[in-house]
């Protein structure tokens, strides 16, 4: 009797784990993640190779850093790079697909010391290097909105870059070599954009624009340094498409 009664303790202790254990994970899958996205690209660069799903402005500025156990992509240097129009140097774009819909996950780390215009970027819809949108993410934004150029939602339309969120915060504490986690969330069809900073319940900035849709996304920062890592992109689809607008890595 006895045994019977351990057994099924035994057997609904089971069932009430699985049971908590899939709703915990119901619940994280569900935070911030629609329902029919799915997880398209994933990266912690831990392997060697893994700086070759990227193109940069100027891969010199780039690399594989390793602190402790922990390795990261590392924006070290001043990318030699002059665009067309007024709008970041430094960036690692990812090479080989391109996304509508997504919310992408990264954790980011500012590597110079705090100022006004201490920043990381964000981009995404990149259709070419004069055509794409990006958040600059800074210690303060400018005041005058009509002569933004920081903190915002950015695009570079074959002009200088505009600012047009339509909400921001009062700005963002980067520190001095912390790492932060931030999601950036599409929507194509109603150009919804959101931005958040390690809190993930309120957005630090919104906009809405339609100009571009698909295209590629990448990281880095308009003129500062930083770091990269535990990339997760989401999304209902991704094409496979190669671009060749940057420059490959060496790999050593």
């Amino acid at each position: 009797m006895k045994s019977a009664f351990r057994s099924a303790t035994i057997l609904s202790g089971l069932i009430l784990s699985f049971t908590t254990q899939h709703t915990a994970l119901g619940a994280d899958k569900l935070e911030g993640i629609p329902e029919g996205y799915k997880l398209q690209y994933s990266q912690n660069f831990e392997k060697p190779d893994s700086i070759k799903d990227f193109l940069f402005t100027d891969a010199q500025a780039w690399r594989l850093s390793k602190d402790s156990d922990n390795t990261s992509l590392e924006l070290f240097g001043k990318s030699k790079y002059n665009p067309k129009d007024r709008s970041p140097f430094n960036i690692a774009l990812l090479a080989d697909r391109v996304f509508g819909d997504f919310v992408l996950d990264v954790e980011l780390m500012s590597t110079v010391k705090p100022y006004p215009h201490q920043d990381m970027c964000l981009f995404f819809g990149f259709e070419a290097t004069n055509k794409f949108y990006y958040t600059h993410i800074a210690v303060k934004p400018d005041p005058i909105k009509a002569e933004s150029h920081a903190h915002d939602i950015f695009i570079v339309n074959d002009a200088p870059r505009l600012a047009t969120a339509k909400e921001v915060s009062n700005g963002v504490t980067w520190g001095d070599k912390t790492w932060h986690k931030v999601r950036v969330e599409r929507k194509v069809a109603d150009g919804s954009i959101k931005v958040y900073f390690d809190d993930l319940s309120k957005p630090i900035m919104t906009g809405t624009e339609k100009t571009f849709s698909s295209g590629y996304i990448g990281f880095g920062s308009f003129d500062d340094l930083g770091k990269v890592d535990n990339i997760k992109i989401y999304s209902p689809k991704v094409a496979s498409k190669k671009t060749f607008f940057f420059q490959k890595a060496a790999i050593e």
